[in-house]
């Protein structure tokens, strides 16, 4: 015989696996210590279907056994005179050893505690008792319902006939989709879920979240805020997370969550669905927010904080490095305030935290592990800001631990770093302010075809993720070399549109080093065209040698030039584009955001467009809200 245990932290319930255990492993003979009365209702429990156990607490911290219910009973061919009255310690070292903790617990809080414990041979569950322990007038109860194995499992045979039987759920099984309904604590899986976690369906999976189980901790506060925020107000729940399946693969899916709850706000019936979109992980995995966390990983004195007042927080590994906790390990939660050194500072961040105050920019010190002895020196900088309806936040940790004779250097190199970051920051809120201004001018435009929009935000989003991948690696947003994002953006708008019969071709003057604020918009500009050339200069599949092509060069020292070509049927009437169509508006909108002028060019084959713009300019690009406000 031998016990494992697990403690299910999403159900929070403690599982109890017990293998091969034998009759007379149970109860055991013992010394009877006192003369019990008869228990009120004795009879009628006899007639009810769980198992009612009454135990008295002892003071040496042992229990009187008082009553065993009768399917216990039965199954151990005993009667209630061969265990009543005596020590629970002796009467069954089995199952005290399984219960004294939580006994000592529930006498100590008074809370109603689950657990569930399952009986096997070999590998085959022959019992399941779902149990719940209470505390109640000086005496601890365990209510126990039995489930024998024939309600617990079905052959292979009758499970393979039911499913044969079913068309519609064999078309599941072989599909990316399944699904699940749970009531009365107990979960029933669609044959599609095994196919996604890749392995066959097991008994006790319906007494657990068996996908749930696989989320990987990076994802598990998506999981934890689900749990807290279902209630009858908020419903339903959609969000994508990642699991790790039993063969170790990792895989996306889309989740669709829905609760029903009765007129006391009580839990009736949860469903979810799953869907598999590992097949397009590639998409999630090219968020701007991971270029950005990539960016800060191999920094161990400087950290970025994605979401760090929510549960949803995404921190680079700089942070686990300063307060020294593997990431694997920590939990985020206000608890880590208490290793602030600093009143006033701790008291700033609950404010933040409560919504009172929108920024945080303080100098803390924090002891690791709480220990006086081992402190660091950290600049903590959060600022909260609304996207859509939603408050978010992002912040900045850095190590300022120095000797004495660098603190002047460090005060000097961080007031240069601080506004870098800020800098970073404020440019991840102005793109997905543009973003949100080409979402919302698209929608109106392209409602009846969701697909294009969905396509352009996809070549959007690439482009100032691939401008995020390649600056947050440095310091520098003055003097970015162009020559090398021109060509990662080909091969990026190459692979989104699947425009494998398209030529790119990009000639750009390798001294060409524009500043972030320059570059963010002629990247925007060169998708919208680029993307436009693709959709309607080639609308025959057959053409032949169908090429798009971009030069930028000098024109002077202060001025470039970039020509965007394609060869293909040409515009018929130019006018019509300046008048009427929405991607025209944006390229004019992104062009005066660099100072520049736009003109098209007179070809005799194909569409051409010529762009001049300064190399620098005074002020800081920032999209300004006024110029997207006059076509929105």
């Amino acid at each position: 015989m031998h016990v494992e245990k697990q403690y299910r932290e999403l159900e929070k319930i403690e599982e109890i696996r017990v293998y091969n255990i034998e009759k007379n492993e149970v109860f055991q003979e013992a010394k009877k210590v006192k003369e019990l009365e008869d228990i009120r209702f004795s009879n009628i429990m006899k007639h009810i279907p769980s198992d009612i156990n009454v135990f008295q607490p002892l003071d040496d911290g042992d229990y009187l056994v008082e009553r065993i219910g009768w399917n216990l009973l039965e199954r151990l061919n005993l009667m209630p005179e061969d265990v009543e009255g005596r020590k629970f310690s002796e009467a069954s070292p089995f199952y005290f050893s399984i219960f004294k903790e939580t006994f000592e617990e529930v006498c100590k809080t008074g809370k109603t505690k689950p657990m569930r414990i399952f009986y096997y041979i070999s590998d085959k569950i022959v019992t399941l008792a779902n149990i719940h322990v209470l505390y109640d007038e000086g005496k601890v109860y365990i209510l126990s319902d039995l489930t024998k194995a024939e309600h617990v499992t079905k052959s292979i045979e009758e499970r393979q006939k039911e499913e044969d039987e079913n068309k519609a759920t064999l078309i599941e099984y072989f599909s990316q989709t399944g699904s699940f309904y749970k009531a009365h604590d107990e979960y029933t899986w669609t044959p599609g879920i095994y196919n996604i976690i890749n392995r066959s369906k097991e008994t006790s999976d319906a007494f657990y979240n068996i996908i749930f189980d696989l989320v990987i901790p990076e994802d598990r506060p998506l999981v934890e805020e689900l749990i807290d925020t279902m209630s009858p107000e908020t419903d339903t729940y959609e969000n994508i997370i990642r699991i790790k399946t039993p063969g170790g693969h990792i895989k996306y899916l889309d989740t669709y969550l829905y609760s029903k709850f009765d007129a006391n706000g009580e839990v009736v019936s949860h469903y979810g669905l799953f869907k598999d979109i590992s097949i397009d992980s590639h998409k999630h995995l090219t968020r701007p927010v991971d270029f950005m966390l990539n960016g800060f990983n191999h920094n161990s004195k400087l950290s970025l904080l994605v979401e760090p007042l929510s549960k949803r927080y995404e921190f680079s590994e700089g942070f686990y490095k300063m307060i020294e906790i593997p990431k694997r390990e920590y939990h985020h939660s206000e608890s880590i305030l208490e290793n602030i050194v600093e009143d006033d500072v701790r008291k700033d961040i609950k404010r933040l935290i409560d919504g009172e105050i929108t920024e945080l920019n303080k100098v803390l010190t924090y002891k690791v592990h709480g220990d006086m002895d081992n402190c660091k020196i950290c600049e903590l900088f959060i600022e909260r800001f609304k996207y859509g309806n939603k408050d978010h936040s992002i912040g900045f940790l850095t190590d300022i631990t120095l000797s004495r004779k660098k603190q002047q250097e460090l005060i000097r190199s961080n007031a240069t770093k601080n506004i870098l970051i800020k800098e970073v920051h404020h440019r991840v809120k102005n793109n997905l302010q543009v973003l949100n201004s080409f979402l919302n001018l698209e929608r109106r435009e392209y409602a009846d075809n969701p697909n294009r929009i969905l396509d352009n935000m996809q070549a959007r989003l690439s482009s100032l993720a691939l401008l995020h991948e390649k600056t947050y690696n440095t310091d520098d947003f003055i003097n970015i070399n162009l020559q090398d994002y021109m060509k990662d953006q080909d091969e990026t708008l190459h692979m989104l549109f699947g425009a494998k019969d398209i030529n790119f071709t990009s000639e750009v003057d390798p001294k060409i080093h524009l500043s972030i604020d320059v570059i963010t918009p002629l990247l925007l500009i060169v998708d919208e065209l680029t993307m436009n050339a693709i959709k309607h200069a080639f609308p025959d599949p057959d053409m032949p040698n169908k090429t798009i092509s971009k030069k930028i060069d000098f024109v002077d020292e202060h001025i470039c030039k970039l020509i965007l070509r394609d060869n293909g049927v040409g515009l018929k009437d130019p006018n019509a584009l300046i008048n009427h169509n929405l991607g025209w508006e944006i390229i004019n909108n992104l062009t005066r955001q660099i100072n520049g002028e736009l003109e098209i060019l007179d070809c005799e084959v194909g569409t051409g467009f010529k762009i001049l713009f300064p190399v620098n300019f005074d002020h800081t690009i920032a999209y300004h809200r006024e110029e997207w406000g006059e076509i929105q």
